[in-house]
């Protein structure tokens, strides 16, 4: 694929962003089925390398794209991701597939006989689903690894993690598999994949984006959102996926549109970077990269959250305990099929005492009164993703603030305070070094919009972007 603003050509359309494919498509200068023919070459081709696909649905694919098409000769509106290929998180429901959630336990399950419902919205504006993506075990993860598919590899450098628990939705983007992918987001799912692998990710409000026909993790913190390469793609996603379902209880009917309002810039919005607690444990890379968006944006504001660092506890408290209920008459019935490291974290959870989750969660209602305040004169908020960069595959240790300290336990240290209530977040990537690392644009509920147009600020002026991983890949046999 070769690109301009105004021009764009087919010839692999690898590192092509969704918008121009979709353009394209529209305009009839390619085909939704030579778009997706390519796609699903690459897949072949790479999938082995960086292990993002976990099902390839060919097929229906080629249907999909087939029906593109058709509808373009007949005249008709085919939607604003016409002909885009994409994939999902193999926790999404994809129709006569098993819902696995990363796990070994869930292939037993039934074919599932309907879509998820965001796949449902994605494919009425014109995208074309290509297959399920690897995770981690049941989305308790943040690392990427999987001991029953095989671990995502970061396409960057394929030695190091993709990051968890979305880490093949990651590894299939970065890696020029597809240009959009979906995952989930819990306690940083999609900001931390985003952030090792040098995407942008959105992870909305909680309850912005139908769950329906989803596997839960931990229903009152569970997000969906999607990662790609450029922030023009991720809001014309979002845009797509809005909208009330009655399916899922706490799926709002509120619906925003972004991406007509990304090129309004930052002016006039109140900007600041976290402090204190954000300040803290911040590797070399994650300052620089930090730094860059602070002072491309012009930010002499600081703003503390006050007690993140409990909220980040409280998170962990609640997570554990969620999780192990949904699980628990599976780790009675098949303990030897988790993943042992799984298995015993839900099973701390399940022995954490009623009175301690009832003081979690009335800390939770606090926290959100006090971070509401801080956005009665504050607009977006600027805080790290990560501490570092993706660490080693296999790696279950690292160095953070002078103590050696458990990888999967502590590489959310910024991104649970953040979800743990809900507020909309978009990951953008900072190329600081030759390893990707991200920085979180945090916006009040609702504001997606607002996280969105300064993420497209900064992308417009060079600050953050998505580096196409060199060919062949590092670390490739």
């Amino acid at each position: 694929m070769s690109m301009s603003h105004d021009r764009l050509t087919f010839d692999d359309g690898a590192w092509a962003p969704a918008h121009q494919l979709a353009e394209a498509v529209a305009n009839r200068r390619v085909s939704a089925l030579a778009v997706t023919e390519a796609a699903l070459a690459r897949i072949a081709a790479r999938n082995g390398t960086v292990n993002a696909f976990t099902d390839v649905l060919e097929t229906r694919a080629r249907e999909t794209a087939r029906g593109v098409d058709a509808a373009l000769s007949r005249g008709e509106a085919v939607g604003p991701l016409a002909g885009v290929p994409f994939a999902v998180k193999n926790l999404f429901d994809v129709r006569g597939l098993a819902t696995r959630a990363g796990s070994k336990i869930n292939r037993d399950r039934a074919p599932a006989d309907r879509d998820a419902a965001l796949i449902v919205r994605m494919e009425a504006q014109g995208a074309v689903l290509t297959g399920a993506l690897n995770m981690g075990e049941y989305a308790y993860d943040f690392t990427g690894e999987n001991i029953h598919d095989g671990h995502s590899r970061n396409p960057h450098d394929l030695t190091r993690m993709a990051g968890g628990s979305s880490g093949g939705s990651a590894a299939a983007v970065a890696g020029g598999l597809v240009p959009l992918a979906l995952g989930s987001d819990t306690n940083g799912s999609i900001r931390l994949p985003a952030s090792f692998c040098g995407l942008f990710g959105l992870k909305p409000t909680y309850g912005r984006l139908s769950r329906a026909r989803t596997y839960p993790f931990v229903g009152s913190l569970d997000h969906l959102g999607p990662l790609a390469r450029t922030v023009e793609d991720l809001a014309l996603s979002y845009d797509a996926m809005q909208g009330a379902d009655a399916d899922d209880p706490v799926c709002t009917g509120r619906v925003d549109p972004a991406f007509a309002a990304l090129g309004q810039g930052v002016e006039g919005l109140r900007l600041a970077v976290a402090g204190g607690y954000f300040q803290e444990h911040l590797m070399p890379e994650a300052r620089a990269a930090l730094d860059a968006v602070t002072g491309a944006l012009g930010i002499t504001e600081t703003v503390d959250l006050p007690e993140a660092r409990r909220a980040r506890a409280a998170a962990f408290l609640i997570s554990t305990a969620e999780g192990a209920s949904l699980h628990l008459d599976r780790m009675r019935a098949r303990p030897g099929d988790f993943d042992p490291a799984v298995r015993d974290r839900l099973f701390a959870g399940a022995m954490v005492p009623a009175a301690l989750m009832d003081r979690a969660q009335k800390f939770r209602r606090w926290y959100r009164a006090r971070v509401l305040e801080v956005f009665e004169t504050t607009d977006v908020i600027i805080a790290p993703a990560t501490p570092c960069v993706a660490p080693e595959l296999g790696k279950t240790t690292f160095m953070l603030g002078g103590a050696e300290l458990n990888v999967r336990a502590h590489i959310g240290i910024f991104t649970q305070p953040i979800s743990f209530i809900g507020l909309p977040v978009v990951a953008v990537p900072v190329p600081v070094g030759p390893l990707p690392i991200g920085v979180q644009v945090i916006a009040a509920p609702w504001r997606e919009d607002l996280a969105l147009r300064v993420a497209h600020h900064l992308q417009q002026a060079g600050t953050v972007q998505a580096v196409q991983p060199p060919y062949p890949l590092k670390g490739a046999a």
